[in-house]
Formats: C-alpha cells, structure tokens, sequence
C-alpha cells in the first residue's frame, strides 16, 4: 500500500470511529470533522471544513480548542484556559483537559474530557493535532455530587466540619492577602442534653434543623460560611467582617431563635431553646494560625455559659468582653 493509499485510509478510519474526533492541520484549519463529532456537537463536517471555526461548535465567545493550544505552541495557558489539565505522559506528547462547555448548536451544558496530540512529518515538522473527546458530563455530575455529601451535614442540609476546616484556611489565606478581618461566631445550644432527655430525640433533631433554618437565613452575603460544628454546636465564618459586624449577626440569630420560642421547661435562661454565642475577630497574619481564632471563640463560647447562658461574649485581639445583647427572657 503506498503513501496515498494510507493517507486515504487513515483519513477513513478517523471518520467512521465511534469517538469524536476532529484533525486540525499546521495552520489551524479543520481537515477531519468526524460523524461522532457532528452528532456531539451538532455542527455538520461541511460547516467547518477547511476554517479554524471549530471553536463555535463549544463555545459561543471565540476562544482556544485544546488542538489550537497545540498547533499555537502555547500550552503554558493551558492552566487559564481549563480548570483541569494534564501534562504530557512519557508515553506521548498529547496532553489530556476537562471543562464544561455549553454547546451553542445543540443548547446543552456538557462536561468534556478532551485529548489532543500532534503528529509529525518525517522531519519532525508539525503535520497535524488530533482531538478526541469524551461525554464525561454524567460521571461530572456525580462526582460532584458525592463530594457534596462528603462535606454536607445529613441531618441540617448545612455544611459539615470538614467543608469548614477546608474553607476557615482558605479565608485565612485570602485575609492575609487582602488585608482583611476574619470573624468567627460559636454558637451552642444551651442545655440541648436535657431538651433532648425531655422532649426526645426526634424532637432534638427537630430543635437542630430549626437551628439551621435560622443561621441560613441570618447569612446576608454568599461569602458567609454556616456550619454544624459537632453535637449541638454550630458557627458562622465571616470573612471581612468586623467583631461589631459579627455581633450583629449573632445577635440576630438570637432574636430568631426567641421568636420561633421553641418550649424547653429545663432551661434555665428562659422558658424556649436559647443560644449561647461566641465571637472572635482577627486580623489574619503569615505569624499567626486560624486555628487561634477557633480558640478565641471557643474561649468567649465557654465564658458566655459561664456567666448564665443566652448571652454573647466577644473576644478579640486577646480581651474578653461579654456583651448580655438582647435580654430573651
């Protein structure tokens, strides 16, 4: 079979392959636009043969296919352009990204894995890149839905220890850079144990998910982070929030609280479920650690029990002032 011959046939297994598959050449031009590339994409093969308008099939603004990246040399973008990448095995010289992509023809939202690889001539000049892609969108979905449940609390619908942990480092971080207050507020349920042995646990699980509702509710900014903390203790992550903002907050959610006036005989701070809070207020420093602020919280948190209960006390750069707030009673 001669040079030709093979070209042909090549150029006809790419075309009848069951993966979407397009080629582009040295200029950036589409060669091969496969039928699994049509039937992905919606775009017909005569629609983008012999333009660089392959782009439309994925995007509705012109940007970069994972094959023009190649073509262009510029792969140092790569990490702008996708939010996963892979570099080059030892086994090629391909690169392997994914992202969503809502495709303009077809009017659907889908998350592709895409691969991308050149092919060179007998003198190692570029000849052509070829792309193949991949319909990940339901493993996506499900992906992102068990990491969900990994860091959701079950009971609350809130996000659990873990997602806090998570989010209380990256706040840190972003306060160092920005120069910004983080303020922390624990908040515990005053005498849960004795609601729970009088009214029962069902009614216990019911007093924590009203709770919850209340902290959801109090948050007024996407940036604020609600979290079950453990047992009956949750806490709110206010980033750029003063200590006088943040005793707002709490203050708040102890007003809720009086207003649903949940019936609990045993507490002594009043006749309904009550909250105590714990507030603390740094400035995020390289020197420092935010486990310090969890400290300092869990230090007014204790000393709010201390002095009766339904109270918030504030601690911040080291002093603890307890503040009674609103009077519940």
């Amino acid at each position: 079979m001669d040079k030709p011959e093979q070209k042909i046939l090549a150029a006809n297994l790419v075309e009848h392959l069951v993966t979407p598959t397009f080629v582009l050449d040295k200029e950036g031009k589409v060669i091969i636009w496969n039928r699994a590339c049509e039937k992905l994409t919606g775009l017909k093969a005569e629609e983008v043969i012999g333009t660089k308008d392959h782009w439309r099939a994925f995007y509705s603004r012109e940007r970069l296919c994972l094959a023009d990246v190649i073509v262009q040399g510029r792969t140092d973008e790569l990490g702008e352009l996708y939010a996963v990448h892979a570099h080059p095995s030892i086994h090629g010289t391909g690169y392997k990204v994914e992202n969503w992509c809502v495709m303009p023809r077809t009017r659907s939202r889908l998350y592709l894995t895409a691969d991308a690889g050149p092919i060179y001539g007998e003198q190692g000049e570029l000849i052509a890149v070829v792309q193949t892609m991949r319909d990940s969108t339901d493993y996506k979905k499900a992906q992102s839905a068990l990491e969900a449940l990994s860091v959701t609390d079950e009971l609350t619908g809130l996000h659990n220890r873990r997602f806090f942990n998570e989010q209380l480092h990256m706040e840190w971080s972003r306060g160092i850079r920005n120069n910004e207050p983080l303020s922390l507020i624990l908040l515990d349920i005053d005498y849960f144990k004795q609601y729970n042995d009088l009214y029962g646990h069902i009614a216990g699980d019911e007093c924590l998910m009203s709770v919850a509702r209340v902290l959801q509710h109090a948050m007024l900014r996407s940036s604020d982070i609600t979290t079950r903390y453990g047992g009956e203790e949750f806490c709110m992550l206010l980033p750029n929030t003063t200590m006088e903002g943040a005793f707002e907050v709490a203050e708040r959610v102890r007003s809720a609280m009086a207003r649903l006036d949940i019936p609990h005989e045993q507490n002594t701070a009043a006749p309904h479920v009550t909250l105590s809070d714990g507030i603390a207020c740094l400035m995020p420093s390289p020197e420092a650690n935010p486990s310090e602020l969890i400290a300092l919280a869990d230090e007014a948190l204790y000393k709010a029990k201390e002095l009766g209960r339904n109270k918030s006390t504030t601690v911040q750069d080291g002093s603890i002032e307890t503040t009674a707030g609103i009077n519940n009673n």
